[in-house]
């Protein structure tokens, strides 16, 4: 089935030049001596805020040097059909930008920087689907005096580039062993089937053998099982989800590795002594790891599922993490993996992580822009994956969405699809302990005690 069309809409390349003789009162800070930030905005997405980089005004700015990425906004096919649509009630759509001199922050409710000025940039996004489109590439004048030569500049760089995806939807909860489709506009097309249990420790002999059996991995970190760590009715343990094709054999498999434990004291999981799991893939008749996501419950006002996740290249390579974050505990949100990709516009609101994907995507016609020439931006690159999951106490269906240039097998696609059934199981490893799980996250042990 043909992939959905995205649109990656990117901002970068930022700096801010004042001429020295608009230098404010003794009452403000000059740019030079203080941070300068900008908030970017576009139509129906939550706004974006980046540091600004200063640069002397006599200095000029190098079209190659190397810069990091702003912002990233990513469009589905509605969000395009949306900012494309022509109307008499609406002007073309622009990304409008906001630059401001200090810190960022608010205080008593006030922004805490003063505005310079804004700009605004418009966009033509109509075929962006299928072609790369530069909007802006160079210096803008800002500011009151932006028609004198004594104006502020500010330069960026906005472009969209088609960013196809798959699409993939859970026809359940993972817990309740449910089927996962591709989705494609309004055709939905059945790919996978998930499969929940129970691991007992007693089986811990029995794993491995096969890819029949329940998923394990050969790393040390199945030594955790059955630890001194694991407590009667403060412990959430051994869950396992096996991910097979339409044939029925298993591509993937995530399988809960630390015990999700509370911390003494308390009724939940801390970030100092997380849950953890292991995503696992096929290789050479075992299970080999891929990933490992560790959860944890959030203090303070947040509350929410903290979350990092962990590529892991081989046995003799150190783990790299790809994505921090935090997820709503109460709404839900989306887990997402963006390498170099700014705030995102997802529904955590943890940062991008550098790192790497499945399968190598390097382009031979890469330009390097925002640093994707430095490893492993030049191996792995862009969106990677994203998976939208709900709080607690709602219905969960996940929905996962991976960037085709990072789907080379049905494996890839599984992969993400375990890891996206680990997230959304680890929302409910993280409840407080002090309230009682749905019967399916209950083993028969459990149900008698």
């Amino acid at each position: 089935m043909d992939p959905c069309p995205f649109v990656r809409l990117t901002v970068g390349n930022l700096a801010l030049k004042i001429p020295v003789a608009s230098k404010p009162a003794r009452s403000v800070v000059h740019p030079s001596s203080s941070p300068c930030f900008c908030k970017i905005k576009l139509k129906n997405f939550p706004f974006q805020t980046a540091v600004v980089p200063y640069i002397p005004p006599q200095n000029q700015f190098a079209d190659n040097q190397l810069q990091t990425l702003a912002a990233t906004f990513h469009l589905s096919k509605a969000d395009i059909d949306k900012l494309a649509a022509k109307s008499i009630f609406s002007a073309k759509p622009c990304l409008k930008i906001a630059i401001y001199t200090g810190r960022r922050g608010t205080t008593c409710g006030v922004n805490s920087g003063r505005l310079l000025g804004k700009v605004s940039v418009p966009l033509d996004i109509a075929g962006t689907e299928s072609r790369p489109c530069v909007f802006h590439n160079g210096w803008i004048l800002v500011g009151k005096e932006a028609n004198k030569g004594s104006s502020a500049q500010f330069h960026l760089n906005v472009k969209a580039e088609p960013d196809p995806r798959f699409v993939f939807e859970f026809d359940g909860e993972p817990e309740c062993s449910p089927q996962v489709f591709q989705i494609q506009g309004n055709i939905r097309q059945p790919v996978f089937t998930c499969k929940f249990s129970f691991r007992n420790t007693g089986d811990r002999n029995q794993r491995s053998r096969s890819l029949q059996s329940e998923p394990s991995s050969s790393r040390s970190w199945l030594s955790s099982f059955g630890s001194d760590r694991e407590r009667l009715g403060k412990e959430r343990k051994g869950w396992s989800i096996t991910v097979h094709d339409l044939s029925g054999s298993p591509v993937a498999a995530a399988s809960m590795v630390t015990p999700f434990v509370a911390s003494p004291g308390s009724d939940r999981v801390s970030r100092s002594n997380p849950g953890s799991w292991l995503i696992l893939r096929p290789g050479d008749g075992t299970w080999k790891p891929w990933g490992r996501l560790e959860a944890w419950r959030e203090r303070g006002s947040s509350d929410g599922l903290g979350y990092r996740f962990e590529l892991i290249p081989d046995m003799s390579t150190a783990a790299i993490v790809l994505a921090e974050s935090t997820l709503s505990s109460g709404k839900g949100g989306k887990f997402v993996i963006d390498l170099g990709g700014g705030s995102g516009n997802g529904g955590s609101n943890g940062r991008a992580m550098m790192g790497s994907s499945t399968s190598p995507a390097c382009s031979p016609r890469s330009s390097g822009d925002f640093g994707y020439g430095l490893w492993p931006f030049c191996v792995y690159r862009g969106f990677v994956m994203s998976a939208r999951v709900e709080g607690e106490g709602k219905c969960s269906k996940p929905c996962v969405e991976m960037s085709v240039q990072h789907v080379n097998c049905t494996e890839d696609a599984a992969a993400f699809v375990a890891l996206a059934a680990a997230v959304d199981l680890s929302m409910d490893a993280c409840i407080l302990f002090s309230r009682r799980l749905r019967k399916e996250l209950c083993n028969h042990q459990d149900l008698l005690g």
